[in-house]
């Protein structure tokens, strides 16, 4: 094609008209920006009141929840990195991502400060309209606990009210192996027993009782143990949150309400470590 009483070849018109579009791209691509990194108009607009007219403290109720589901998304990141590390037998990487998720426990803990500014009344003002919607759906949590070790019965998971893709990936989850499952093989590669029960007790004993000789170990087992024990906490404020809330009122998703909540009281990741302790030190347990 003649261009100033030249022919240019096709490489050099690509070239030229590659040149082009960068220039008008550049100019009219906005530039990145504090609420377009973090989509916050989008973010902002995810909080719909189903009373009507909006009651002032439903906001309040939608946010504290939908932030648990941000944090429960970033301890399934930490959770799945520390299954990764444990595979690669990197355990300052895995004390490293268990620093960060207790330090997420401690503001998931927190948070029920917030949400019991709330009185019995307000909260009654709306919560009939969250029929048949409850916590008991989360997903996320869901994944929380099967990856932990913690799988849900089949036909629990059959009932569970969340959506098709929450439903495979929860059905994902259920087929991995866990993080208990990526300690255990740890501590085979480290020439410890792990086959049963009683040699797990006996492996996390050895490991206490010699700990100047496994330290990173001893260290370990102490964050999984943190982590347990935290989880047990929240759902201890939660449960007495509710209560404080709603009494013995059934659950919005058609549970026995406290009563349910209090049956989880009782769930452990790592029951061979609660365990040890009633061994340790010359226990009653010997």
């Amino acid at each position: 094609m003649p261009l100033g009483g030249a022919t240019v070849s096709p490489v050099a018109r690509a070239e030229v008209c590659a040149s082009r579009w960068f220039e008008v791209a550049t100019v009219t691509a906005a530039p990145l920006s504090y609420g377009s990194y973090l989509r916050v108009p989008e973010l902002l607009d995810l909080q719909h009141p189903v009373s009507d007219p909006p009651h002032h403290d439903e906001l309040l109720f939608i946010l504290i929840h939908q932030v648990y589901e941000l944090w429960f998304k970033q301890v399934l990141h930490e959770l799945d990195a520390s299954v990764r590390y444990l595979d690669r037998d990197d355990l300052l990487k895995v004390a490293k991502a268990f620093r960060r998720i207790h330090a997420i426990q401690h503001v998931l803990e927190s948070q029920v400060d917030v949400l019991e500014t709330m009185t019995p009344q307000e909260f009654n003002a709306f919560r009939s309209g969250l029929n048949p919607a409850s916590g008991f759906q989360s997903a996320q949590f869901r994944e929380i606990e099967t990856r932990c070790g913690l799988r849900m019965p089949e036909e629990a998971l059959r009932h569970l009210a969340i959506t098709p893709p929450e439903r495979a990936q929860l059905e994902r989850r259920q087929h991995e192996p866990t993080l208990y499952d990526a300690l255990k093989a740890h501590l085979a590669r480290a020439g410890f027993a792990v086959d049963s029960h009683d040699a797990l007790i006996a492996t996390f004993r050895d490991i206490y009782d010699n700990a100047e000789s496994h330290y990173a170990l001893y260290l370990l087992l102490e964050d999984l143990i943190e982590f347990d024990e935290r989880v047990r906490m929240w759902r201890t404020r939660h449960v007495i949150m509710v209560e404080r809330m709603i009494g013995m009122k059934p659950g919005t998703g058609g549970s026995l309400g406290v009563s349910y909540l209090q049956s989880t009281l009782q769930r452990r990741f790592f029951p061979e470590l609660w365990e040890v302790r009633t061994v340790l030190g010359g226990g009653t347990g010997e």
